[in-house]
């Protein structure tokens, strides 16, 4: 099927976007979201301030566009993980939480723009929460798999009575598993993801922050310890269950 053509005014448009957000991202880079300022993107790519509103409406505007990238770009990077089937799900979940570890040690001005303090008087577009949850997908394919210990058993029924409850989380489980909320392995497969993304969130923002300076350790063989933990709770397997049983 031939792609449908775009007007050159179209693609100008979508140009001149790029160009504003490359721009943004910069200065994100260089001071933080306190520093993207309109008027000094306006004056770089040569437009007036009023031109500047027809590409986007305002600077919260402007910022859920980055946001909505930085959610984008990081699933991709966890995805490629996922998407790749590693030979077990032991193995997926290290190499998964290093994909994010990666992505967000490449760019943290963006990983800080999307998990660090909140902004102000902001308010997130309606669909932040889908694109968040598509980063941590591949997290539930593998918890899935798990048993898990008696110590994680009461996050395991909190969690069941929250996909019964909430029909997206329940649409989330489908996408990624194939599970239905009612199966005790939807339960597991959530508690694992929230446990793991709790983890990965505190030691990955330490480490973009600089916390861990001097301290003689990689974030990186800290993230691989705290997954191993969470491999042995959930009682991981050695291999993929439809292998094992093929």
């Amino acid at each position: 099927m031939t792609a449908a053509r775009t007007s050159p005014r179209d693609r100008y448009r979508e140009q001149t976007r790029a160009e504003i957000k490359a721009i943004a991202l910069r200065q994100l880079a260089e001071g933080g979201a306190g520093a993207v300022a309109l008027t000094r993107i306006a004056r770089e790519v040569g437009l007036s301030g009023p031109a500047l509103y027809r590409y986007f409406a305002n600077r919260d505007d402007l910022l859920s566009s980055l946001i909505q990238d930085a959610y984008d770009d990081a699933a991709t990077a966890v995805g490629s993980v996922g998407g790749q089937l590693p030979p077990s799900p032991r193995t997926s979940l290290r190499l998964l939480a290093d994909a994010y570890l990666g992505w967000a040690a490449a760019q943290p001005h963006r990983y800080l723009l999307i998990q660090g303090s909140p902004l102000p008087g902001y308010s997130a577009p309606a669909d932040t929460t889908a694109r968040a949850r598509a980063v941590l997908g591949p997290f539930l394919q593998v918890f899935a798999t798990g048993e898990p210990d008696e110590e994680v058993r009461p996050l395991v029924a909190e969690l069941a009575a929250w996909a019964q409850e909430d029909e997206a989380a329940a649409a989330w489980l489908r996408e990624y598993t194939g599970l239905e909320p009612e199966d005790d392995r939807a339960a597991t497969a959530l508690a694992g993801a929230v446990l793991a993304w709790s983890q990965l969130h505190g030691t990955v923002s330490l480490e973009v922050s600089g916390h861990y300076a001097g301290m003689g350790h990689r974030a990186r063989t800290l993230l691989t310890c705290q997954m191993s933990t969470l491999a042995a709770a959930f009682r991981l397997p050695d291999d993929w269950p439809e292998r094992a049983t093929g």
